[in-house]
């Protein structure tokens, strides 16, 4: 099955946007300032994937990175509009990490997919290294979803362990 890699790669660009955006939404909708955190460093690294595709994107219809990340959301995108429908109804720090972690798992099978039907190592290795940054953002949003949820939190390990 071919691929048209650079259409794949700027799909990719506009993914990372969109996950960038919808913690940045979030983030502004949460009262937990844990929770919030959580959601800034996630939108921050997003970006940081965007600027790791962009860097092998040879297309010239993105001239400059910062403005199409800083561009108006893409509501049609269902990053945006799951969180938007969110946001607009009984918005909770629980339901938005439920929702992170399930856009996140999906996100990861994607990039792997896609990573495994590239033929030139270099971008192959960009959808892989993307791929394993989006399951350590699982990782950090299930930690904070089991803090919130008062669960015993990998920090909290060694108080259980000595009682």
């Amino acid at each position: 099955m071919s691929i048209d890699v650079q259409d794949a790669i700027k799909r990719s660009i506009q993914t990372e946007k969109n996950a960038m955006n919808f913690y940045q939404l979030g983030a502004q909708k949460m009262e937990n300032p844990n929770a919030r955190r959580t959601f800034e460093l996630l939108a921050k690294e997003e970006r940081e994937h965007a600027t790791q595709f962009f860097k092998i994107y040879q297309g010239t219809d993105i001239p400059s990175l910062d403005e199409f990340l800083d561009a108006p959301l893409d509501n049609e995108s269902s990053w945006i509009s799951t969180i938007g429908r969110l946001v607009s109804a009984d918005f909770s720090e629980q339901k938005a990490l439920e929702l992170a972690m399930e856009r996140e798992k999906n996100l990861e099978e994607t990039l792997l997919e896609t990573a495994a039907k590239m033929t030139d190592p270099e971008i192959k290795a960009v959808y892989v290294l993307n791929a394993k940054e989006t399951h350590h953002h699982y990782e950090i949003i299930e930690s904070e979803y089991a803090h919130l949820m008062g669960m015993v939190h990998e920090t909290d390990i060694d108080t259980f362990v000595r009682e």
